[in-house]
């Protein structure tokens, strides 16, 4: 465990884990509201809940959150996330404790959708078999054949967000024809955003990219299953940079083992660091990436500004910019952030 400084007074924000080399843009932040930063050595489970009686707030990357951590901080005003998902933190534990959840909603959208098209161009012209093809002295065109245009083709995108807007404005300069599917917008909304509305079926079986952008929920885990990938054209290449749990991995490796699908680039995996022997990474239809869509110089300390904000509000009295859990707001100590 290291600390900034914990000095007696001072109000403490825990943080659970991060993969950046330095929190200083955090702890400025936070010491302009008189707040310290405590930092975890590993972020499993048993520490956090021993470091959460100390704890004023918490800022979590990709450590759990659990009800027990929750429990813990007696002391708690609210938790953040650095991101945009909160399926690492129990809400609803918080929320039964009138605890602020807050998070990230709009930063790294160039950089997931750049990552989209990294992973489809490079499947598009078989970059990586051709790689491998090179360091193993095979010049040969035929390695990586056959390879078609990408433009005039269609790229399919499951949730129409504002990621998933990015990369449809990205995508159409490429010459792509954009459907999307997004049932919590209208479809006079998608076809502002560029895209054709479509159901997921239709998505399914017309698009020869297709690229996941949804949130995970209980109603979203394994979104992408047997069922859904059967229906998708032999040619199509499916890309996942928003939460590993939305694509059945199992279905995933059968799919690309009896070609049911030509490819996937996967950013995200369940769980998160899959073994070096799994299956699934034996797969050579599948180019994976350990989880750094997000990742740009620009992008991480834009996250960690915004993220220790977000706290440094909640702790100086000030709505933050964004809460998940905005129900706790009806409890009278939030009164004055109403």
């Amino acid at each position: 465990m290291s600390d900034v400084g914990l000095e007696t007074g001072q109000r403490i924000v825990l943080v659970t884990d991060h993969t950046w080399p330095s929190v200083d843009p955090e702890a400025e932040v936070l010491a302009a509201v008189g707040a310290r930063l405590l930092v975890a050595e590993t972020g499993d489970e048993d520490e956090l809940v021993n470091l959460a009686p100390q704890a004023d707030a918490i800022l979590t990357c990709f450590a759990k959150v659990t009800d027990r951590v929750i429990a813990a901080g007696g002391r708690l005003q609210v938790i953040g996330r650095y991101g945009i998902g909160v399926d690492n933190i129990a809400v609803e534990e918080a929320t039964r404790r009138s605890i602020p959840v807050t998070n990230v909603p709009a930063y790294c959208l160039d950089e997931v959708a750049e990552h989209v098209l990294a992973l489809l161009l490079a499947h598009a012209r078989s970059l990586p078999s051709y790689d491998r093809a090179v360091h193993e002295g095979d010049w040969s065109l035929s390695r990586g054949a056959p390879i078609h245009r990408v433009a005039g083709s269609v790229l399919g995108i499951i949730g129409y967000g504002k990621i998933g807007q990015r990369l449809g404005d990205k995508a159409r300069g490429l010459g792509l024809e954009l459907i999307a599917f997004d049932p919590m917008l209208t479809d006079e909304q998608m076809r502002q955003g560029g895209a054709e509305p479509v159901d997921l079926d239709e998505l399914a079986a017309r698009a020869d990219f297709i690229s996941v952008h949804v949130p995970l929920t209980a109603e979203t885990r394994g979104l992408v299953g047997e069922e859904l990938l059967r229906k998708m054209k032999p040619s199509v290449f499916l890309v996942n940079t928003a939460r590993g749990g939305l694509v059945d991995q199992d279905a995933l490796l059968h799919a690309l083992q009896e070609g049911w699908i030509a490819g996937a680039g996967i950013d995200v995996f369940d769980p998160e660091r899959l073994p070096i022997d799994h299956p699934l990474l034996l797969e050579r239809k599948l180019i994976p990436t350990p989880h750094v869509a997000f990742y740009s110089e620009e992008s991480v300390h834009e996250l960690e500004i915004l993220a220790a904000g977000n706290v440094a509000a909640i702790l100086d009295g000030r709505r933050p910019a964004a809460i998940v859990n905005p129900s706790v707001l009806d409890d009278p100590r939030w009164a004055h952030l109403r």
